[in-house]
């Protein structure tokens, strides 16, 4: 259930209610008292849905039922959202081309999955003096053979390591 706590019957502190049944017949604005000696008519529990309307609304139903169909719209609403995780390519200056495609492989493998991609193309001793356009056109050499449409969320970015570039599925 969400942080706040749901008041039901004589913990609601209102003193007039705007009333619901289970059904979701509107009852009007009733004094408590009165909410209260319908609901236990009923044989059902009075629980407090919209403590800050004017008047709070009150709803007359089965107390574990409603817990239930909150449990359930938290599922589903979780169940909606997508996490995406980070994952991390590295490439060097030498490395061949036939490593290159398996990487770009799993690059693609986890776009379509939904994940983003970083790839680092990780320079060491001279080569971190060479000419940038050299790197970029290495950089290249890689976003080239990755087959999922993508689009750049952070373009090459200059680190101590190297050059790193964020991609995401289009």
């Amino acid at each position: 259930m969400s942080t706040t706590r749901v008041r039901i019957n004589n913990f609601i502190k209102a003193p007039e209610l705007r009333v619901i049944t289970e059904e979701g017949q509107n009852l009007g604005v009733l004094p408590f008292a009165k909410a209260m000696d319908e609901a236990k008519a009923r044989n059902l529990d009075l629980i407090e849905i919209s403590p800050n309307a004017i008047p709070p609304i009150a709803k007359i139903m089965d107390y574990g039922k409603f817990q239930y169909d909150e449990k359930k719209k938290q599922r589903v609403a979780k169940s909606r959202t997508q996490t995406s995780e980070l994952k991390n390519i590295q490439v060097k200056i030498g490395t061949g081309d036939h490593d290159l495609e398996l990487k770009a492989k799993k690059a693609s493998e986890w776009l379509s999955e939904g994940n983003r991609v970083k790839i680092d193309l990780y320079l060491s001793g001279r080569s971190k003096y060479m000419d940038i356009n050299f790197h970029k056109e290495r950089m290249d050499r890689v976003l080239k053979l990755i087959t999922v449409d993508y689009k750049v969320s952070v373009p090459v970015t200059k680190g101590l390591k190297g050059l790193s570039v964020i991609i995401e599925k289009k």
